[in-house]
């Protein structure tokens, strides 16, 4: 049963630029302009008529916008919850001008050694990272911190738990690597079922829905639990409305002062109807997606997302905003 049948979620792409080189994700390769103030202004306005409640504004590297404080502050004019993950390289540099504008705050870490992290990131910022959460926290902000899981360093969610997470009383989410093209790896059942474990821990949010799904196989086209055309509203560099996704990204429609208009057309929505049941869609488990999918419609994702999805608003306070 639908209980949400308009987009939740925009994954607003404020630049394809990125200051690392991340060997699970091929976005940094991508040339790419700016979103612009002006276009960024008409699309919310667009956004809000059609019921999105957050905008992500992501990258790349979102913090590479200078004019990112204005997105942001934009967006909270007009009653949106904003969410941002930053490598942190460039946060401590730009801390005072976001300061109070994100809602969910999230600093990437994929491992508690300096090094491993560094290396995977292609680029020195474990201690910026480090940085960012003291800055963050003296400022009365509580940012979350997203690690991405491989099988190699699933071991080490006790120790950023133990170490970062628990004393600076912050969540630690943790995010499945998924695959895409020929970009990021899967994960195995053994490792599944540890993630699972610690997904019950304090400070920890793990959406089961996600570890069920991969468990199930993904995606399947016959009988699609994916609705990212109907959820989440993607929006290019460019100015441009990608379809059904951003990773799929078959088709890129010129917005031109129209997003409200052009999200609700007939060629706009013939690619929404087949969210889910293009070949390439078989056996997607990609989170960016899952996650509004499994929260509009009620099904056993629903439910098994349902206890997480609590925990994380409880625990951020964010849930009355929601309401």
């Amino acid at each position: 049963m639908r209980l949400v049948s308009h987009p939740v979620l925009c994954n607003y792409y404020v630049t394809y630029r990125c200051n690392a080189t991340c060997s699970f994700c091929d976005i940094w390769e991508k040339p790419s302009p700016y979103v612009t103030l002006e276009n960024v202004r008409e699309n919310l306005q667009a956004l809000k008529r059609l019921g999105v409640k957050v905008i992500d504004f992501t990258g790349g590297e979102p913090l590479l916008h200078r004019q990112l404080d204005e997105l942001l502050r934009e967006s909270k004019r007009q009653g949106f919850i904003t969410t941002v993950t930053s490598n942190g390289l460039l946060y401590p540099k730009y801390s005072d001008k976001l300061r109070g504008l994100i809602d969910m705050l999230h600093f990437s870490l994929d491992s508690p050694n300096r090094d491993e992290h560094d290396a995977s990131r292609g680029v020195k910022c474990f201690d910026k990272v480090m940085e960012s959460i003291q800055i963050a926290k003296s400022f009365g902000e509580r940012p979350d911190i997203l690690f991405t899981i491989f099988e190699n360093n699933i071991h080490q969610i006790e120790q950023v738990w133990r170490d970062i997470c628990l004393p600076n009383d912050l969540v630690l989410i943790l995010n499945p690597v998924f695959e895409y093209n020929t970009v990021g790896s899967s994960l195995s059942a053994e490792a599944l079922a540890k993630l699972r474990h610690w997904g019950k821990q304090k400070n920890i949010y793990l959406n089961d829905g996600f570890v069920q799904l991969r468990l199930d196989g993904g995606n399947r086209v016959e009988n699609p639990v994916c609705r990212a055309g109907s959820t989440t509203l993607v929006i290019s560099p460019e100015n441009k409305l990608v379809l059904p996704c951003y990773h799929l990204g078959l088709k890129e429609l010129p917005i031109e002062g129209n997003l409200y208009e052009l999200y609700r057309s007939e060629e706009v929505q013939k690619l929404v109807a087949l969210e889910g049941r293009l070949p390439a869609c078989e056996g997607c488990a990609i989170n960016c997606y899952m996650q509004p999918s499994f929260a509009v419609e009620i099904s056993k994702y629903w439910w098994k997302a349902l206890p997480s999805t609590l925990k994380y608003n409880r625990l951020k306070g964010t849930w009355k905003q929601l309401l």
